[in-house]
């Protein structure tokens, strides 16, 4: 076994015993297999044609440690500036990975509607949902830090939401992360059912509550029922000093909608797998993505859609904003299954370089084995049109104000696909203030 593995495998194994007595033979099971799996697969490295821009050693070659039992202690004033104005149906919080009940409200949600730790449901003996279909989208023997988070399955949230039902507000999932003694990981794991004819919009926040070096590995399940609508929203705003590894995993059922929307501000390394199945005649995906990176920071977008039955669409649109010395990865996805005819995919990413020495290294992929299609893809990168900063300056504008309007309507361009308007004009704000030239 090679030792970069040695720490994560024996915390892992100390982990399980400890909770091998009082969980179910099932959840020690998949554990189990997730920890065996993470063991076969080892750290990606660079010479993995998927990470082959993203070095991971940071993580492999970091000492992390699982956050001790207590949760070190937050007021609400510390979690307002990572919430926004307008009505949530329900708001989970998490501190290091742990359920914090008393930061969380469940109390305005339609009948059937369960929205709860997930350390709760996967002991409850009624959560026969859970155990179906938990690990079911998101396997643990492709993906190492999918493998990982497995191996250490304890908590994060489960929401079911049964058929016909329509759950008006967002619900929202706030995971913060606390300096400690050392750097903590944390594992959160998320479990999103929808019914038939279901419609629900979920935001997963990932914060911090000041400067620290920490490891996230995050991975999410979404399954839909048929006729679904689904809204997923991504916020990544953590440390600048933290490491954050994130997947979601998206079946969609028979027409079925789902709108995944991602914006990452934060983080030393930041990496973002989505990966979508339209497994049903009629189902519809939109992939809405944008990341900021600045000074040596590196943030890395794998996305890949898979149409797997015929008559579906995708419409997919990542921007990204690279300044300083930062590197940005994009590799963007489509694959057309043989039966999957009468497709109809798009695919945008666009870069904005704003320095000599900003990276990004983009490629969008088109795979497919069906004739009946109409796929197009497209990349673009590129400086600042010094013409637009020039008629701007002429009505007036200094040149810090020109630029900073400009890459700010850049933004706008996926912020606007964005329908939650309170959480989309919150993080507009926060966008503006970050961007050269933006307000303290």
């Amino acid at each position: 076994m090679p030792v970069v593995l040695d720490s994560y495998v024996a915390e892992a194994e100390r982990f399980g015993s400890s909770r091998r007595p009082a969980d179910p033979e099932w959840l020690t099971r998949v554990r189990g297999d997730g920890l065996a799996w993470f063991q076969t697969l080892g750290f990606p490295t660079t010479h993995d044609e998927d990470w082959r821009f993203t070095s991971i050693a940071p993580i492999a070659d970091g000492h992390f440690a699982l956050a001790n039992g207590s949760v070190p202690s937050l007021v609400r004033e510390d979690l307002a500036p990572f919430e926004w104005h307008g009505e949530v149906a329900a708001t989970l919080v998490f501190i290091n990975g742990r359920f914090v009940a008393g930061a969380s409200d469940v109390g305005r949600l339609p009948d059937g509607v369960r929205v709860e730790s997930l350390a709760h449901a996967l002991t409850a003996s009624d959560r026969e949902v859970v155990r179906a279909r938990l690990t079911h989208v998101a396997t643990a023997d492709r993906h190492a830090f999918t493998a990982l988070n497995t191996a250490f399955l304890s908590d994060g949230a489960s929401i079911h939401i049964p058929d016909s039902t329509i759950v008006a507000a967002p619900i929202h999932l706030l995971f913060a992360s606390v300096a400690g003694d050392r750097p903590v990981m944390t594992h959160p794991r998320v479990l999103i059912v929808t019914g038939a004819n279901s419609q629900a919009a979920v935001v997963e926040s990932y914060v911090a509550s000041g400067p620290a070096s920490y490891f996230t590995n995050t991975v999410t399940e979404l399954s839909t029922g048929e006729n679904a609508t689904v809204h997923h929203y991504k916020i990544q705003r953590e440390s600048l000093d933290s490491l954050h590894i994130g997947a979601l995993y998206v079946r969609a059922a028979r027409d079925a909608r789902v709108f995944c929307h991602s914006i990452s501000l934060g983080g030393a390394l930041a990496r973002h797998d989505t990966n979508v199945v339209l497994d049903g005649e009629g189902g519809a995906c939109t992939l809405n993505g944008l990341y900021l990176a600045d000074g040596a920071r590196l943030v890395d977008n794998h996305t890949t859609i898979d149409h797997a039955k015929p008559h579906c669409g995708s419409r997919e649109v990542y921007k990204g904003i690279i300044g300083d010395h930062a590197r940005a990865v994009f590799n963007g996805r489509i694959i057309v299954r043989p039966d999957a005819q009468q497709t109809d995919a798009k695919q945008t990413n666009k870069a904005l370089l704003l320095s000599e020495d900003a990276q990004i290294n983009t490629k969008p992929q088109l795979e497919i084995f069906a004739n009946d299609v109409k796929c197009t893809h497209g990349a673009a990168v590129g400086q600042m049109d010094e013409e637009a900063v020039f008629y701007l300056r002429a009505r007036g504008l200094s040149e810090p104000q020109a630029r900073h309007l400009l890459i700010r309507a850049f933004a706008g361009e996926v912020l606007n696909r964005m329908p939650l308007e309170p959480l989309r004009a919150r993080i507009d704000d926060e966008v503006a203030r970050r961007l050269p030239g933006g307000r303290s």
